[in-house]
């Protein structure tokens, strides 16, 4: 008996009024996956914007807070990452470090890592003074200018300049100063120095020279939570656009056999 309507089962698929739906294994089999693979990009970028949400209300947060005197109490990176600091002391100057592969206004070069010798504490911070771009060759590293010393520094607390994938060893093995860096590793940099040294960056930016020393001051935060909620969108709209797909090519009027 036939219904009228409603769906019944077909040799191959199933029927639903004048139509079958019969889908081959081998397409089902790359519709699952691609309809994995999309859902799964969707939600890592809801999860990208969840995070993004939390680490700029933190950011808020810590920036509101009260300026931290860093040689009264010691700082990390976990508890203050975006706190306004203020540090005083010496800038070690014989152990600079330079951050490789660093891009600002469409030119190439490093970003100036100072340490500086908290006054009154044996400890220092290491300060992001700011970008130099290459000089010529990459074979000879460029000059750094002179910086005051004793200084008063004003930043802010951070991992520091992100870069790509970590690969070898941070620090060149010259054993030359300043050292250049490939990626910032604090227990590296550590175990070059004969201090201890922060486990975070204070971002300074205040190399002042006539030429090419000058401040970065963009924002690490290039795009907000919405632009991560704006792809989720379009890798859902792609998944339910691969399911009609798979729907009209798989749905066809029956065969006068299976129509009988």
């Amino acid at each position: 008996m036939r219904a009228a309507a409603g769906l019944i089962t077909a040799r191959r698929g199933i029927r639903f009024g004048g139509w079958v739906f019969a889908p081959g294994p081998l397409p089902t089999l790359v519709y699952a996956v691609l309809l994995g693979l999309l859902i799964g990009l969707g939600q890592w970028q809801l999860d990208r914007a969840a995070e993004k949400r939390s680490a700029l209300a933190a950011r808020a947060d810590a920036t509101d807070a009260p300026v931290m005197a860093l040689n009264d109490r010691p700082a990390s990176l976990a508890r203050h990452e975006y706190r306004r600091a203020t540090a005083e002391g010496r800038y070690d100057t014989d152990h600079q470090f330079l951050l490789d592969n660093q891009v600002q206004d469409g030119r190439i070069g490093y970003r100036v890592l100072t340490p500086l010798r908290l006054t009154g504490r044996d400890a220092a911070v290491l300060v992001q003074r700011g970008f130099v771009p290459i000089a010529g060759s990459r074979q000879t590293l460029p000059e750094l200018p002179p910086v005051d010393s004793p200084a008063r520094v004003t930043g802010q607390i951070g991992s520091g300049p992100s870069v790509g994938m970590r690969l070898g060893e941070a620090a060149d093995g010259s054993g030359n100063w300043p050292r250049r860096l490939q990626y910032i590793d604090f227990e590296a940099m550590n175990a070059m120095l004969d201090y201890p040294l922060s486990d975070y960056v204070l971002v300074e930016g205040s190399l002042s020279t006539d030429a090419v020393a000058r401040r970065s001051d963009r924002d690490a935060w290039r795009f907000g939570p919405e632009r991560h909620q704006g792809y989720a969108v379009q890798w859902f709209s792609l998944a339910a656009a691969l399911t009609v797909i798979w729907l009209v090519v798989n749905t066809r009027r029956p065969t006068r056999g299976e129509s009988s």
